[in-house]
């Protein structure tokens, strides 16, 4: 996106005059989150997004509600070194994959699968994938196509051996990774899930192997909003896939908000909010919409018992205008695939295809 000189400036400016802005996470929401072509004016009136300048002010709006009900991203400007750790290796068919972990703050290291490609030259630079995995007690390793591991969850390893450089790191309290969320400095285990993956996503750009522009992100259900929601707050990924992950809330079990309300998810939902969706401070409408005008996929089974397909389709016809304002219509994908709460392997098929027009890539291997 590009903006006029100043208008970064002017944005701050701005969102520093709206009430709530600054305040208290418990501010009520300025608007109704399916508006999305209306803004918030420094006096409490309403004006109407015409151009994407314009856009980008209701974009800085959209994030101040995240945070509120996430708590605030911590500074990136003063990070720890990754000091990345090996403590496995793993040969497999069209890879290698390596047991690590990372460092991502003072006191925080995240364990983690990375998968790398055979067959690449020497200098050779590939578009490299965070893959971000479901609930699921074992972490990381329900996206490594593994015996007893999920049918239709192993697309770190697909996505390996189409030529991609792939990290599937474990999410707080799965896999290998005990967390106290009681006693850490994010407010939730939300805001501390996207700025590991943003620690995912130095780990992946400082790697000789990848093509540090050219960096997507896939997930399903759990795995399926933290992708959107890193995608958010991170405009490094140039393309997010998101399978059976969203629906607005007014649509999650009628209303009933109770499963995000968790320490591991978003607890502000419980305690500040009231698990009320007529609270809350954001919404889905507006997560898709700050996506553009990168490329967004989501695969929405039509049966899907955890994310109603109705509300996607409501809120996919709102974020249309957004991406149609910024002239990137055909960046957002939404496929309305059979069956249930699942990543099939068709929509997996035309995910990867979407993934490789966007990364300009060309795959070493399709889907057995």
């Amino acid at each position: 996106m590009r903006f006029l000189p100043g208008a970064l400036a002017f944005v701050g400016l701005f969102l520093a005059g709206l009430p709530g802005m600054a305040g208290e996470p418990a501010a009520v929401p300025p608007i109704d989150h399916s508006q999305l072509l209306q803004f918030t004016t420094p006096d409490g009136g309403v004006q109407t997004v015409r151009t994407a300048e314009e856009w980008a002010i209701r974009r800085q709006q959209i994030l101040k509600g995240m945070e509120l009900a996430m708590g605030e991203l911590p500074d990136r400007s003063k990070l720890p070194p990754l000091d990345v750790k090996m403590t496995e290796t793993v040969d497999g068919e069209g890879l290698t994959r390596l047991t690590i972990s990372y460092q991502t703050d003072e006191t925080t290291r995240v364990p983690a699968h990375l998968y790398l490609p055979k067959g690449l030259s020497a200098g050779q630079r590939v578009p490299a994938i965070l893959a971000l995995h479901q609930t699921a007690a074992h972490g990381k390793k329900d996206v490594s196509g593994e015996a007893g591991t999920p049918p239709n969850r192993g697309y770190a390893k697909e996505l390996a051996q189409r030529g991609y450089v792939v990290l599937a790191p474990d999410y707080p309290s799965f896999g290998d990774y005990p967390c106290d969320f009681k006693n850490g400095k994010f407010a939730s285990g939300t805001m501390l899930g996207i700025f590991n993956h943003m620690r995912g996503i130095d780990l992946l750009q400082a790697r000789d192997e990848v093509d540090p522009d050219r960096i997507g992100v896939v997930g399903h259900s759990l795995g399926g909003h933290n992708a959107m929601f890193l995608g958010v707050f991170d405009l490094r990924p140039k393309v997010i896939v998101s399978s059976s992950g969203w629906t607005p809330f007014h649509d999650y079990y009628g209303g009933k908000l109770d499963g995000w309300t968790q320490d591991r998810y978003m607890p502000r939902i419980r305690d500040v909010y009231g698990k009320d969706p007529n609270r809350m401070p954001f919404d889905f409408y507006e997560v898709v919409a700050a996506l553009a005008p990168r490329a967004f996929f989501s695969n929405s089974p039509v049966g899907d018992d955890n994310f109603d397909v109705r509300g996607v389709k409501k809120a996919e016809a709102e974020a249309r205008k957004v991406f149609a304002l910024l002239n990137a219509d055909e960046r957002l994908q939404v496929r309305y695939s059979s069956g249930g709460h699942d990543f099939s392997e068709e929509a997996r098929r035309e995910a990867y295809a979407f993934v490789d027009q966007v990364l300009q890539h060309a795959p070493l291997r399709s889907i057995p």
